[in-house]
């Protein structure tokens, strides 16, 4: 079928042979190889957005962190609690 995609030829020895061997392991159900490469990338896919959510997450918990840590040194909360602070 024509596109104007890339095309990607991936043989099934070395590496990718033993990658299908042991997807065919983990889902025993299914039998043809085509299909388990395709749930090998899905998985991965699964595995990497599992991966950048969770280094998403920590960065942000170290960004809010250190954003409190500052606030310490440029408010002053005994003086926002006072009524000075409105006057």
């Amino acid at each position: 079928m024509p596109t104007t995609r890339p095309r990607y030829t991936v043989t099934d020895t070395g590496e990718v042979s033993d990658m299908l061997d042991l997807a065919r392991r983990a889902w025993p159900d299914v039998t043809d190889r085509k299909q388990l490469l395709l749930r090998l990338a899905a998985a991965g896919r699964d595995e990497l957005a599992r991966q950048l959510d969770e280094t998403a997450g920590r960065r942000r918990r170290e960004d809010q962190h250190a954003a409190l840590q500052r606030a310490e040194t440029l408010i002053d909360a005994d003086l926002l609690l006072s009524d000075a602070a409105w006057r």
